[in-house]
């Protein structure tokens, strides 16, 4: 990307939407040339702040920083979407996303931050810990064997028309079928990039 041909305002700034690599949205702020340039050469995202009239870096005070991985500029080059690895909440109120609220609905994205848990259950592994972390301890046998028993599971409440039992169980599996991800060194998102690459071939007449 070559900041010489975005589209800075009349005030010099660009507004910048940070994004986790899961696809949820964190927070909006906005960036001036000197700020974009620092995040660039730095691998940390840096704003301008318009109250403070100064650059911050994400996170720099409290360590909940965002690591840089990607940014996209918009059609029309006058905004940005940050890729960015957060290391920890990004609200200033302690929330994951700015965007957090009491009616917010649960959706797709949700399942960055249930994976990011389950690393951190998978590195505490214990025997004698939680659920979670007696299966990561117990190994890929055992985990795989409960993928085994909630696809059973799935399958019988989808025959029983019962869609609550379906929903519940396909719950169990995609949980279960994280953790054996997981313990295999991948993640769900690996598995979406497999799909997408699958799809890409065959809309490209190679498959």
């Amino acid at each position: 990307m070559n900041p010489e041909t975005l589209r800075f305002g009349p005030d010099g700034l660009i507004p910048g939407i940070v994004q986790s690599l899961a696809g949820e949205v964190r927070m909006l702020a906005w960036l001036n040339r000197e700020a974009l340039q620092r995040t660039l050469d730095t691998g940390f995202v840096t704003f301008w702040s318009r109250s403070r009239q100064a650059l911050w870096v994400k996170g720099a005070t409290s360590g909940n920083r965002l690591r840089l991985l990607q940014i996209r500029p918009d059609c029309d080059r006058d905004a940005l979407l940050i890729l960015a690895e957060p290391e920890g909440p990004t609200c200033h109120r302690g929330t994951e996303s700015c965007f957090d609220g009491e009616a917010a609905p649960a959706t797709l994205p949700w399942l960055g931050r249930l994976e990011a848990l389950l690393k951190a259950r998978k590195a505490a592994a214990d025997p004698a810990g939680s659920y979670t972390q007696k299966l990561f301890a117990q190994g890929v046998d055992r985990i795989a064997k409960k993928v085994v028993e909630e696809a059973g599971e799935v399958v019988i409440a989808a025959k029983n028309d019962d869609r609550e039992a379906f929903l519940g169980e396909a719950a169990d599996l995609l949980f279960h079928l994280e953790l054996l991800l997981l313990d295999r060194g991948a993640s769900l998102l690996d598995v979406v990039e497999t799909l997408h690459r699958r799809h890409a071939d065959r809309a490209g007449g190679t498959a």
